[in-house]
């Protein structure tokens, strides 16, 4: 099982990297309203990163290992979904 650091490492590092990509398909855009659209995607990786971590740091878990492979997963099923999104832009 890997620590609580490298879980939280990589719900950063995942989710940042989708924003990074939104960045810069909004800077390839000549058009301003189409630029924008990826502006909601940015904030839907902002709140799942809010949501991942709070389920990390939550307290009182009888089953840590369990509950820390479904935010695990959880953080899989969002970023796929997001860079889904990414791809419709």
């Amino acid at each position: 099982m890997s620590s609580i650091k490298n879980l939280k490492k990589d719900i950063n590092y995942q989710l940042s990297d989708i924003i990074e990509e939104c960045y810069v398909w909004q800077m390839l855009q000549d058009d301003k309203e189409k630029a924008n659209s990826a502006e909601k995607i940015i904030d839907k990786c902002i709140k799942t990163f809010d949501e991942l971590i709070a389920q990390v740091n939550a307290k009182n878990i009888e089953n840590k290992k369990a509950h820390f492979k479904a935010i695990r997963e959880a953080l899989n099923k969002k970023s796929e979904a997001l860079i889904g999104e990414i791809e419709k832009l």
